[in-house]
């Protein structure tokens, strides 16, 4: 038994796990935060623990910030009362929410953050069918909304469920088939290869524009981020599949929201954008392969990458308005897959004529 593959494997799930997580908390306060910016506001800049205000200068500056509005929001759902409905499903009520966080989680595993250090490559798994693992466990994410709206025996809960299955089905298609150019122009269906790729050639955007918007343009109706956000249109469904939830169940389904942006935005940066890497400016060449300088060094570059689509996210929610569902549905279905099919087909016809 490889000790040393067993607890470098733990120490890296425990590691990214944590990231996740923390991207996931302070996510909702740049949400806050940007969201306050865009209408003029302030934003949290209460909560801080009884002890900071006896600093004099770090003090107020972290909590006029709002540095510490995540872990307040985290002990009040916490604390919160546990309600449950009497007349929900109440299994299938309590195993909605961890049906729909566990995918969101088990994405990140086979995502490159970074190159090597020592002997040990930064990903958790380093599949060779990288992506199919990726689409097959995203698509399960759906049936924990699905079973959310039908455990809670209530006409709002269940028409957010409905919604949320038919949109994630439509636009998963359009999503599977933006990635088709990629395999075709790298080969590979390991994302290290992808990357290694990117970093001799350039990023794969440039090869494959297309496929990009369409992958990009599918995420945001995958992770239910305005304007796709039909499921839990608080105007039309109250709150949609959680209206009935409440406490750390209600929580949970944020944490699978927000991780699947978190995986999503990964998915971008590793697919068209190098993932790790910065062929343009040398910088996987400044040092050998494995030093721990230049490993840390491409962690932040793909945590950077990652930062700026994240912010995209938060940016398009509260800058465009909501679709109806009929033009949501006729954007998946007349426009994003006649192109995704036709972006196919030019790519194999350049591929064909450069060989």
């Amino acid at each position: 038994m490889d000790w040393n593959f067993i607890i470098f494997s733990l120490v890296k799930i425990a590691v990214v796990v944590g990231v996740v997580q923390g991207m996931v908390a302070y996510s909702v306060l740049a949400e806050r935060k940007i969201s306050a910016w865009i209408q003029d506001r302030v934003g949290p800049n209460r909560a801080a623990p009884p002890f900071m205000k006896y600093i004099p200068v770090l003090g107020p500056f972290l909590t006029r910030l709002g540095i510490f509005q995540p872990l307040a929001d985290g002990l009040k759902f916490m604390f919160k009362e546990d309600f449950t409905p009497a007349g929900v499903r109440k299994i299938y009520f309590w195993l909605a929410p961890a049906i729909a966080v566990v995918p969101a989680m088990l994405t990140v595993a086979v995502i490159p953050f970074g190159s090597q250090i020592g002997n040990q490559h930064m990903v958790i798994a380093d599949l060779n069918v990288g992506i199919l693992y990726t689409f097959g466990i995203v698509s399960l994410g759906v049936y924990g909304i699905v079973l959310a709206g039908y455990a809670a025996n209530s006409k709002y809960p269940f028409f957010g469920g409905i919604r949320s299955s038919a949109q994630m089905i439509s636009y998963e298609i359009s999503m599977g088939m933006s990635i088709i150019p990629v395999l075709l122009i790298v080969g590979n269906l390991n994302l290290s290869q992808i990357i290694n790729w990117q970093s001799t050639h350039g990023w794969l955007v440039m090869y494959a524009p297309i496929s990009f918007v369409i992958f990009m343009v599918a995420s945001f109706a995958e992770t239910n981020r305005t304007p796709f956000d039909l499921p839990e249109a608080e105007t039309e469904l109250v709150g949609g599949y959680h209206t009935e939830y409440s406490s750390m169940k209600f929580a949970l389904f944020f944490l699978a929201e927000y991780s699947n942006m978190v995986a999503s935005s990964a998915m971008m940066v590793t697919l068209f954008f190098g993932g790790w890497s910065l062929p343009f400016f040398g910088l996987d060449h400044v040092a050998g392969p494995g030093s721990l300088g230049l490993g840390i060094a491409h962690i932040l570059i793909f945590v950077a990458k990652l930062l700026f689509f994240m912010v995209l996210f938060i940016w398009v929610r509260w800058m465009f308005p909501r679709f109806r569902y009929d033009q949501l549905m006729d954007l998946g279905w007349r426009r994003f897959l006649p192109l995704a099919l036709v972006n196919i087909l030019i790519t194999a016809v350049w591929l064909y004529l450069r060989s």
